[in-house]
């Protein structure tokens, strides 16, 4: 099949499941968004940063780290320098093993001041937000119970809004950075839909999916089975030892969004399968 068509087959694959409503979502976009997306992170150099991390429940959720290892990984295999930007704990989690830019709030300050300052001193290639909170229209932070998690949220919005390069967000609820580009087409889910924009906005049934569909492309032009060099299931053990939950049940297990592992395991099957890195099932 050609590249649009893949695309097309791609995101028809990630809200399969549908447990959110981003079937929604997805018919709001125009098709090729995962094409579009990948099109931008092609042969790219220098700095990608790369936000996630929702807080529940005091901690960090499973859905969005894994994804951001995955780009990392997948990104610095190809030549560019990833960084996460993530708030506490998650950030002091990961800084043994990863270049991180820890955010932070200040009720005084919207975030603009620091992130325009970091721009301009690292002059990212592009930024890719994997289910981070995205500001409500109120200005506030919501998770998918109504609940104002504003006080637990680190900002990484400006630095979207703000940026000079491709920006990218993955979302899998409505309250995620990115959900700005459909908010008057999801604004019928029961969620806080955040208004944060972004260049190009996907959508998946679990974020960490999402993930996977930008690798699917990188890997197919790079000829490069970059989904096999990754495993989600060391990913959530590593996180879990940590201190990860997973963020519909709150509860220290090896799941995303209520999911077992091995539903992330089948969407990586089905995405090298799609590429042609693994042969089709008889």
């Amino acid at each position: 099949m050609d590249e649009q068509a893949l695309s097309e087959a791609i995101e028809s694959l990630l809200v399969a499941r549908n447990p959110r409503q981003m079937q929604v979502a997805r018919a709001a976009l125009p098709p090729g968004y995962y094409l579009r997306a990948a099109r931008r992170l092609h042969d790219i150099r220098g700095t990608v940063l790369i936000g996630t991390g929702f807080p529940v429940a005091g901690t960090f959720e499973t859905d969005g780290p894994v994804g951001a290892i995955a780009l990392y990984n997948g990104l610095q295999a190809l030549g560019a320098r990833p960084v996460i930007a993530c708030a506490t704990p998650l950030a002091q989690v990961l800084a043994s093993s990863y270049r991180i830019l820890p955010l932070e709030r200040d009720p005084a300050d919207d975030g603009s001041a620091s992130a325009a300052r970091w721009l301009a001193d690292n002059q990212p290639s592009a930024i890719i937000s994997i289910e981070r909170p995205g500001l409500a229209a109120d200005g506030r932070y919501y998770n998918m119970r109504g609940e104002d998690i504003s006080a637990q949220c680190g900002v990484f919005d400006p630095f979207l809004t703000l940026a000079h390069c491709p920006t990218i967000a993955i979302g899998d609820g409505g309250n995620e950075i990115g959900m700005g580009n459909i908010a008057e087409a999801i604004a019928g889910l029961d969620i806080r839909v955040a208004v944060t924009p972004c260049d190009e906005l996907l959508v998946a049934d679990v974020s960490n999916w999402g993930a996977y569909g930008l690798l699917a492309f990188l890997g197919l032009w790079a000829e490069r089975d970059l989904l096999s060099e990754f495993s989600a299931l060391e990913t959530l053990r590593y996180l879990s030892e940590r201190g990860s939950v997973d963020g519909v049940t709150r509860a220290n297990t090896l799941t995303e969004d209520g999911l077992p592992p091995s539903e992330g395991e089948a969407v990586i099957r089905e995405l090298r399968t799609l590429t042609g890195f693994l042969e089709a099932a008889a």
